[in-house]
């Protein structure tokens, strides 16, 4: 297993920083390497964001109930990933949604004091930091936007155009299981697999265990049936 430097070199974020700078990271005062088991949670919704997190390992996901009461998977978050970064420097610092760890995951957890320093060392930290921060507000935000609010089968849709114009193919590799599709969706299994075969018998889409191909127009009028 590696160790938490080693783990810490693979990070692009920090890329600019040699190792002896990466290990006095890991050793600063108010710096800790947190560990996860699966389930655990990392942050529940309305905690205080006092650290910048940095996922060294593992995997996390972000969750909300909705209105119905039922639990919605909006995110995942993985190696090199950061929890935090837009609610640390915020009048809001609160978590607005559940951080769960999806299998045995290790968080390094920067305190603002040396994050603050570390943006004074380094200009190319600096910038790979607010890009990160930039590019990943517009899509939680967009991910957020899918999913409330809306039938199955437009979430699907919205789903599928995103990932199609991420992925540019209008065959999209599936990423994540029909049951963690479900979740982010908000809707038992047995629902989303019922809309995906219904939205196939219709001419709207073809699938199988590993992909979906989109085979529907913008202006199909049983897109939204």
């Amino acid at each position: 297993m590696k160790n938490n430097l080693e783990l810490l070199k693979q990070i692009d974020l920090i890329k600019s920083f040699d190792a002896n700078q990466l290990d006095s990271l890991l050793q600063a005062k108010g710096n800790k390497v947190n560990s996860y088991e699966k389930n655990n949670i990392v942050h529940f919704v309305g905690t205080i964001c006092e650290n910048l997190e940095i996922i060294l390992s593992g995997e996390v996901v972000i969750e909300r109930i909705d209105e119905s009461g039922k639990l919605m998977s909006i995110a995942e978050f993985f190696d090199g990933d950061i929890l935090g970064g837009n609610l640390l420097f915020s009048k809001n610092p609160y978590y607005p949604m559940t951080v769960t760890a999806r299998k045995p995951t290790i968080i390094l957890a920067i305190c603002k004091e040396q994050l603050f320093e570390l943006f004074a060392s380094s200009l190319d930290f600096l910038k790979s930091y607010l890009m990160y921060i930039s590019d990943h507000s517009v899509i939680l935000g967009d991910r957020i936007k899918h999913y409330v609010n809306r039938t199955i089968r437009e979430c699907i849709i919205s789903y599928l155009n995103y990932e199609s114009k991420k992925q540019e193919s209008s065959t999209i590799k599936l990423e994540i299981t029909k049951k963690a599709l479900a979740e982010r969706i908000g809707v038992q299994r047995t629902s989303l697999s019922r809309e995906l075969t219904k939205m196939r018998d219709e001419g709207l889409i073809d699938f199988d265990s590993e992909s979906i191909k989109v085979l529907y127009t913008s202006d199909d009028p049983k897109m939204m049936t």
